[in-house]
């Protein structure tokens, strides 16, 4: 067993050694956007029994897949209906159940010939498909009913030496945000149906391009002039992920200009700041900044609870690492997903769902 970890510099040999351990069969621990997962290419039949067997998995029970969207009309059938669904849904924490074409191995197909199907918003895996040019599992790394792990440490402390002979590769992220499996969604019939819920429902995503960081700074403002005139009830929070560099900050800088404040500085080493407004309406904006959290306990000392009064607006980045607060957000405010993707130097992808 190999295992490679994921620094600035390692991604090249990352993705070389990944596709050459599919190629040869290998089963494969990698880290997704929610928890780490098992890869192995979804149509080589041996890889794929190779893995029910590390898992432990009854028969019939179905197995999702990761790919791109060139792929997709290849491996399930997608009405023009679901096509536009999908696109409000990926990349993103979702599997979508479609009826399968039958293009992988039956063996990760339900009883009712389904497939799930998952396009996540991971750089790193958006590679790997699309280097890689087939489908490969998307199953969280752990044995049949047991909980999904968010390091490659707790993984193999479930593990027998037996369980561990098993794997080929580890690319090892370190602690992963503590977030939820995917939403799972059937879509194979006409009502469209939450089979499991992550920590994302399913509302529709509103897409911008930025080309600038004054456009990153507008579309914050708009977006906020948005969700304002429709929600007032409660205090608003804003989930704000993405990669480093994506312009989380510079998102936040448009929030705060909108509520006149023009010193917004990253909170990222003392996780939180709280600015007073000029706004008629939003009394405070707090900015808190998850990077540097590594465990569920320093949650407890962030004030998160006091924060969040009727008349404040909370922005939260690195959301990737809110599962923690999720549920108080959830009660408290009007939760705002943004994701933020890279796409070059100048653009930016920003999705947001209310």
């Amino acid at each position: 067993m190999k295992t490679l970890s994921i620094t600035s510099n390692s991604q090249k040999e990352i993705l070389e050694e990944t596709v050459s351990q599919l190629r040869k069969g290998g089963l494969v621990v990698f880290p997704s956007d929610t928890v780490y997962g098992l890869l192995v290419d979804a149509t080589n039949e041996k890889a794929v029994q190779k893995l029910l067997k590390f898992k432990n998995r009854p028969a019939g029970k179905p197995i999702s897949v990761f790919t791109t969207w060139n792929q997709l009309p290849h491996l399930a059938k997608v009405d023009k209906l679901r096509q536009k669904k999908l696109h409000e849904l990926f990349p993103g924490p979702y599997t979508i159940i479609l009826s399968s074409k039958h293009k992988t191995s039956l063996l990760l197909e339900s009883e009712e010939k389904t497939l799930g199907v998952r396009i996540p918003n991971s750089r790193l895996i958006d590679e790997l498909t699309t280097r890689y040019r087939k489908p490969i599992t998307a199953t969280s790394a752990n044995l049949s009913g047991n909980s999904p792990h968010y390091s490659v440490s707790s993984l193999f402390n479930s593990l027998s030496e037996k369980k561990k002979n098993l794997i080929d590769l580890v690319i090892d992220a370190g602690t992963l945000p503590r977030n939820k499996p995917s939403t799972v969604v059937d879509m194979t019939k006409e009502k469209i149906k939450i089979l499991r819920r992550g920590d994302v429902g399913l509302q529709e995503n509103k897409v911008n391009i930025s080309n600038s960081e004054n456009e990153t700074k507008r579309i914050a403002k708009n977006i906020l002039r948005n969700i304002s005139k429709e929600k007032n009830t409660k205090a608003i929070a804003f989930i704000i992920r993405g990669e480093l560099g994506a312009g989380k900050t510079i998102f936040v800088k448009g929030i705060g200009e909108h509520l006149g404040i023009d010193n917004i500085i990253s909170p990222t080493y003392v996780v939180m700041y709280e600015y007073k407004t000029s706004h008629k309406k939003v009394k405070k904006l707090i900015h808190a900044d998850l990077y540097t959290i590594t465990s569920p306990d320093e949650f407890k000392h962030l004030g998160i609870k006091e924060a969040l009064e009727k008349n404040n607006v909370l922005c939260v980045e690195w959301g990737e690492k809110a599962g923690e607060i999720l549920d108080i957000l959830s009660e408290k405010t009007h939760i705002v997903y943004v994701d933020i993707k890279y796409l070059n130097q100048n653009k930016r992808e920003i999705i947001y769902t209310v």
